[in-house]
């Protein structure tokens, strides 16, 4: 699997300078983890322990939109958006 620039996509989505951890940091990249690893198994359609990981990983990036949700509505509505994530 090819490797996701996380450089970039803390740039596009951080809330300051620095900013490494914020909610919304986690979830555009946890986006990009689950595209890529979604890509993956398409092809790889038996590959059990990875669609495992993908699992884990959806219910991490909705529990971090849970939150979002509850702390900052208009930020959430944004993130949503720009992502193009169903909600």
């Amino acid at each position: 699997m090819s490797q996701i620039d996380k450089a970039a996509i803390r740039q596009q989505f951080q809330r300051h300078e620095g900013d490494t951890g914020s909610s919304e940091v986690q979830i555009a990249i946890l986006s990009k983890k689950i595209e890529a690893l979604t890509g993956h198994l398409k092809t790889h359609k038996k590959d059990v322990s990875s669609r495992y990981g993908l699992i884990r990983m959806v219910s991490a990036r909705r529990k971090l939109l849970d939150y979002l949700k509850r702390k900052d509505e208009a930020g959430y509505q944004k993130i949503i958006k720009e992502l193009g994530i169903r909600r």
